[in-house]
């Protein structure tokens, strides 16, 4: 029998129980059919009044190689029920010694509604996702067993490299808000942590080392909470992990290489907890310091889309539009991904063509770049809201023309 996780996300007023709740869920969900990685967030008064009146969405998680609907009286559902936390980022402030404050890290508790739905909108063409999440739970297994970190190292360390607005920055909030989720029976709550490196940066150099071990206690002290997820986000790594042997010929070498020993000797310290895991992203690999390299447990590198990717972030653009009411439904929407993807050669409805066409002609765009297409197209082509499909896909087709010019010129002017 099939394992899926099934998510319940609760309105903040509701007080119903999670017995209750669960029993609902599942009758509702023997009910229609659904497939993997689909937020259900409008139930029916009338038929499902409980639904409608306590959740405020049931998440399906991805199958990995299954695409049909889902039997869940045939499955096995491991439940997750939780309320997202409203209060959104609060800034860590520091004292610097000569600057006076700054703003070093945001904390966002977990699972936040800043953040909800964020992982089933980030589009792969491999299993990237589940693999992550597998090696949090690998993580923890070790050391639930007692696995001792010197003779099988881990570090707790995940970085994520590749071009710009392919998605890394996003990938690991989203893994922090999932992890809180799927580990509830483990830690009461969770927290993510953002650091804010440029802050880090004093502009009396000097103080930079300082502040990172500041900042590092300050994690340390947090983490002590054995209750508590922590993960910890560092983008741009190479800008605290710098390539020591760049250094040397910059200005100031010995204090950037304070920073970087700083960095090295805080991650080495903290990973002797059980409940931290240090999220990090970079654009530019070869800056990077091969020490901090060998410490990633996890490299991954992330690409621009595939069409096929390309075709599942344009499906969720227009069935959220299709939602807002900017398209026209007319039953004539494209399809699903799921179909269309294992069965391109039967597909004879000339919107899914015109959109696989669209999927072809985007290739070299960033996933950040994809998401704007629907935007420009409405901005700059349309004169309307509530139009029909076939004319919103031309008017994507000119954004993507245009997206691709605008890039020609700035590549042409270096």
């Amino acid at each position: 029998m099939k394992t899926v996780n099934v998510e319940i996300v609760l309105n903040s007023e509701s007080h119903i129980s999670k017995t209750s709740i669960i029993s609902i869920a599942q009758h509702y969900l023997e009910s229609i059919n659904v497939r993997g990685n689909t937020v259900i967030s409008k139930f029916d008064n009338d038929l499902h009044p409980i639904l409608h009146s306590e959740a405020k969405a049931i998440i399906i998680e991805e199958i990995p190689g299954f695409d049909g609907f889902i039997n869940f009286a045939h499955c096995v559902i491991k439940w997750h029920i939780y309320t997202l936390d409203l209060n959104g980022p609060m800034n860590q402030i520091e004292e610097g010694d000569e600057e006076g404050q700054l703003n070093i890290a945001t904390h966002l508790m977990l699972p936040s509604a800043d953040i909800y739905n964020l992982w089933e909108n980030l589009y792969y063409d491999n299993n990237i996702k589940q693999n992550l999440l597998k090696y949090a739970q690998t993580m923890m297994e070790f050391s639930d067993r007692g696995v001792d970190t010197n003779v099988v190292n881990c570090n707790r360390v995940i970085l994520l490299h590749g071009p710009p607005g392919t998605g890394k920055t996003s990938l690991c909030k989203a893994l922090a808000q999932k992890l809180a989720i799927r580990m509830q029976e483990r830690y009461s709550s969770g927290v993510l942590i953002e650091i804010n490196s440029h802050s880090l940066f004093s502009k009396w150099f000097s103080e930079s080392g300082k502040l990172v071990t500041k900042m590092f206690t300050k994690i340390t002290e947090i983490v002590e909470n054995s209750n508590l997820l922590v993960c910890v986000l560092i983008d741009e790594i190479e800008s605290l992990a710098h390539a020591r042997n760049q250094c040397i010929s910059g200005n100031e070498p010995s204090d950037s290489i304070r920073v970087v020993n700083a960095v090295l000797t805080q991650i080495d310290q903290i990973k002797r907890h059980s409940n931290v895991l240090i999220l990090t992203t970079s654009n530019i690999t070869e800056s990077i310091d091969l020490a901090f390299i060998d410490r990633a447990d996890i490299k991954q590198y992330l690409g621009l889309p595939t069409p096929p990717a390309i075709y599942k972030v344009y499906h969720s653009c227009l069935e959220e539009l299709v939602k807002a009411q900017i398209i026209m439904k007319d039953g004539n929407m494209v399809a699903p991904p799921s179909i269309l993807l294992n069965d391109r050669k039967d597909c004879e409805d000339k919107h899914t063509n015109k959109l696989l066409e669209l999927c072809e002609k985007s290739q070299g765009l960033s996933g950040r770049s994809l998401r704007k297409i629907p935007f420009l197209a409405h901005a700059l082509f349309l004169d309307e809201s509530f139009i029909g499909l076939g004319q919103f896909l031309d008017a994507m087709s000119h954004a993507i023309d245009r997206e691709k010019r605008e890039r020609e010129y700035f590549l042409t002017a270096k």
